[in-house]
């Protein structure tokens, strides 16, 4: 009896006490003091107020943890203490946000009941045997539509120009603008940009586009904007860009300005930036030098010689990019026989063509090029085959059909024998050609 009282006595102590013992996340048990559960809202109408704001925080908290309790919890309902501790909700402090657990860590996702998706909004379960709700994810941002250009160069106005220069002194120079012009023609580019600086009148003056028939900026590494200003406000009818770091944005950026352009160098260039011709329109381009340009075949020469697919509705003619051109330099691209016959198709006007040490010209290539459908036949003046390895003696009397072939290089072919060379020069197409150098045919025009 006296073992019975003692171990009735223990039992008894704690709930004296008011202590009671729960389940916390990680397996820790630990003795928090309970408080009396405040009486709950009812249905009919809302909670009285509460007299701190401690025990509101508490009767919040309760009344998310009801809310919980009616979703099923997978991860832990088959064990009673971790439902015991779920339906308790004694496990959080009273001065601690609903969601936080008392050392500070985040609850986990499977046992509050809440998911998150991708787009990392939350579904919770409304009622017991309710489908899961899923907000459905937001529309993706539109494309980020393409930078213009944030100024726009022009070139010079085409209002009258000032013919006399002002004088310090209030009178005028008796030099005219037509002479101080003749005087600028003999003047370098360095020498023009010095003139520039002497007064508004003659900056005004060395703008025309007559003192600038040729702008040489080969060999840059990069092209500033202030540089690309220059070459619109001067218009030049030849450019050279060779073996410069120019992009394809500042490509496009000038082709699209300078619709009287008639040579443009770009030998040495990589073709992402030469990809720009395919989308520039050049109706008065007459010379074009892709010399040496890496990583073109015959998929990107297709690209600049097709019509562009834009064509004007009605439009029937399909005219290629360079049916106006007259002179091509492709020396050193990995061309074949199907690029030839592109070529023939789409620049029907070309006098001067550039071939030399391309890997793949051969003797097929030759018949092409002098076939009696090739338009080249009649109009081809110089032709360049220099660094052709693959040219043998069986094509030299082909060179025959072309009447108007003035220069013929063939020098550096190792399987061109001189002697062969020197009786087609003996013969040539309609009068005999001189060899100033072995294997170089020159006829005076």
């Amino acid at each position: 009896m006296q073992k019975f009282l003692t171990a009735g006595s223990a039992l008894a102590v704690p709930r004296k006490a008011g202590l009671a013992r729960i389940q916390v996340k990680g397996g820790r048990e630990r003795h928090l003091k309970k408080k009396p559960k405040p009486p709950l809202a009812s249905a009919e109408g809302p909670a009285a107020p509460s007299p701190s704001p401690q025990r509101e925080k508490l009767e919040r908290f309760k009344r998310m943890c009801q809310l919980l309790e009616r979703v099923p919890d997978t991860s832990s309902s088959s064990s009673d203490s971790d439902s015991d501790s779920d339906s308790s909700g004694t496990s959080l402090s009273e001065d601690e946000a609903p969601g936080e657990a008392r050392n500070g860590r985040r609850p986990a996702r499977g046992s509050s009941g809440e998911k998150e998706n991708r787009g990392g909004r939350r579904a919770v379960r409304p009622g017991s045997g309710g489908p899961l709700l899923s907000w459905p994810l937001g529309p993706a941002p539109p494309p980020r539509p393409p930078q213009l250009e944030r100024h726009v160069v022009r070139p010079p106005p085409r209002s009258p120009e000032p013919d006399t220069l002002p004088l310090a002194a209030g009178s005028d120079h008796p030099l005219p603008r037509a002479a101080w012009l003749r005087v600028f023609q003999h003047l370098g580019p360095r020498e023009l940009c010095i003139c520039m600086r002497v007064c508004r009148t003659w900056s005004r003056w060395c703008y025309d586009k007559r003192l600038w028939p040729r702008m040489d900026l080969s060999r840059r590494k990069s092209l500033t904007p202030p540089m690309l200003s220059g070459v619109v406000r001067r218009q030049p009818r030849a450019l050279d860009l060779s073996w410069t770091g120019v992009s394809k944005k500042q490509l496009m950026w000038l082709l699209n300005r300078l619709q009287g352009l008639q040579e443009l160098v770009l030998s040495g260039c990589s073709w992402l930036s030469v990809s720009a011709l395919g989308s520039a329109p050049l109706p008065a381009l007459r010379l074009l030098d892709l010399r040496w340009i890496e990583d073109v075949k015959d998929s990107q020469l297709r690209e600049l010689l097709l019509p562009p697919p834009d064509t004007k509705p009605g439009q029937t003619e399909s005219r290629g990019r360079l049916q106006g051109v007259a002179e091509l330099r492709l020396a050193g691209l990995e061309l074949t026989d199907a690029s030839l016959r592109l070529l023939l198709r789409h620049a029907p006007q070309l006098s001067a063509l550039d071939l030399s040490h391309c890997a793949h010209v051969g003797d097929p290539s030759v018949h092409l090029l002098t076939a009696p459908t090739s338009p080249l036949r009649e109009t081809l003046v110089h032709l360049n085959l220099a660094g052709c390895h693959r040219l043998t003696d069986h094509c030299l009397p082909l060179f025959r059909r072309c009447p108007r072939l003035r220069r013929l290089d063939l020098r550096s072919c190792r399987q061109l024998s001189p002697e062969a060379c020197a009786r087609l020069a003996a013969a040539g197409p309609p009068g005999p050609f001189r060899c100033p150098e072995e294997k170089l045919l020159l006829k005076d025009s």
